[in-house]
C-alpha cells in the first residue's frame, strides 16, 4: 500500500509540474517553404492570449536565432520589422494562426513566443523556417 500511495503522489508531482509546450508548428522546425500567409501553433493545452505575445520576424545576417527571437519579442506588435500582424484575440486557445504580412522575401526568419498557460506559468520557445 505505501508503494501505491508513493507512486501515486509522484504522478501526481509530475503531472503538476508539466507546462504548457507548443504541440506542432507550421511551418515546421528549419521547414524552406514558398512565403507562407499564416504560421499555425498548436499547443499541448489552452493558453491565455491576452497574455501571451507571438512574433514572427527575419532573421538579421549574422545573428543567431536565440538573439533574433529575443529582439522579436522585445518589438512592439506594430514594428515594422515584424512580419507578423498584430493579434486582435483575447481569448484562451489551444490552437492559433498568427497571420503574415505579403510579399515576404526569402531568407530565414523566427518564430518567437511567450505564452502563459492556464496554470499560470510562462513559457518561452522559438521555431525557424527558411523562405526559398
Amino acid at each position: 500500500m505505501k508503494k501505491i500511495l508513493m507512486l501515486l503522489t509522484a504522478l501526481t508531482l509530475s503531472t503538476a509540474t508539466a507546462h504548457t509546450a507548443v504541440s506542432s508548428i507550421t511551418p515546421s522546425l528549419n521547414a524552406v517553404v514558398a512565403a507562407p500567409r499564416a504560421v499555425q501553433l498548436k499547443f499541448s493545452e489552452p493558453i491565455k492570449l491576452r497574455f501571451s505575445t507571438f512574433r514572427v520576424m527575419a532573421i538579421p545576417a549574422g545573428q543567431s536565432v536565440e538573439a533574433a527571437a529575443k529582439l522579436a519579442l522585445a518589438e512592439k506588435a506594430d514594428s515594422g520589422r515584424l512580419v507578423s500582424l498584430p493579434l486582435s484575440a483575447t481569448i484562451t486557445a489551444a490552437q492559433l494562426s498568427i497571420a503574415l504580412k505579403a510579399n515576404l522575401k526569402s531568407g530565414q526568419y523566427v518564430i518567437a513566443w511567450k505564452i502563459l498557460s492556464e496554470d499560470g506559468h510562462p513559457v518561452t520557445g522559438q521555431s525557424t523556417f527558411r523562405i526559398k
